[in-house]
């Protein structure tokens, strides 16, 4: 009998022993579970809280997006599109002291006054030609490299300057912007009509050197010279 009281005792320990432990895997899964739920909560935190931080830069992005009502250009900074905007409303609040021309940008008014300061800072290292500006020195280096970026569509033709480009389109286009008040004669560049006015106005800037005879036109002062070649070449010696 006193076997059997000792073995039903083993057994009741081993019961609550096994009691034990499954509460103490309940209470360690319970554990478990409440810690995963925090990492969790504190991942959807910390996503929510880089959500807001990146919707707050592009906010912040948007804000420095400033657009011109008029033709859609958008700019970064505030006073670049007031500059802009001058190009629509002809504002130019720069004025030259020297000759009265104004400007949009104060860096365009520094720019122009090197005209009247002879001031030429930028200088070819090829031939020593200088400029007022470095623009004009980099399209004047094509000369020396012989670059030719612009080509006509129309026929192959390149050129050094995108300006002379456009002029030479007008023969393809028949353009011919410039028209005389005088006689309604129209042409390709203001330089054709500068040079036709003169017929009306009597001026003759071109002067032969040897005979001191003047001229309207450039080409006519060319073609006279050859008066001079021609005597020179059968003089008796």
């Amino acid at each position: 009998m006193a076997f059997i009281k000792e073995e039903s005792e083993d057994v009741k320990i081993e019961e609550t022993f096994t009691v034990k432990q499954e509460d103490l895997q309940e209470q360690t899964d319970l554990i478990e579970e409440n810690e995963g739920s925090k990492e969790e909560d504190h991942h959807v935190k910390i996503e929510e809280k880089t959500n807001l931080q990146t919707n707050g830069i592009l906010k912040r992005r948007d804000k420095k997006h400033f657009t011109c009502t008029q033709c859609g250009k958008s700019f970064g900074r505030k006073g670049d599109l007031k500059i802009h905007m001058r190009i629509h409303t002809g504002e130019k609040p720069f004025t030259c002291t020297q000759c009265g021309k104004s400007f949009t940008r104060s860096s365009h008014l520094n720019l122009h006054m090197r005209i009247h300061t002879g001031e030429k800072p930028f200088t070819c290292p090829q031939c020593g030609k200088s400029f007022y500006c470095s623009s004009h020195l980099n399209q004047h280096m094509r000369i020396h490299t012989g670059e030719k970026p612009f080509t006509c569509p129309q026929c192959g033709k390149s050129f050094s300057y995108s300006s002379s480009l456009n002029l030479h389109m007008r023969i393809h286009t028949g353009e011919k912007p410039f028209t005389c008040t005088q006689c309604g004669r129209s042409f390709r560049c203001s330089s054709h009509l500068n040079e036709h006015m003169m017929i009306h106005t009597g001026e003759k800037p071109f002067t032969c050197a040897q005979c001191g005879k003047s001229f309207s036109q450039p080409s006519s002062l060319n073609q006279h010279t050859r008066i001079h070649t021609r005597q020179k070449q059968f003089t008796c010696t």
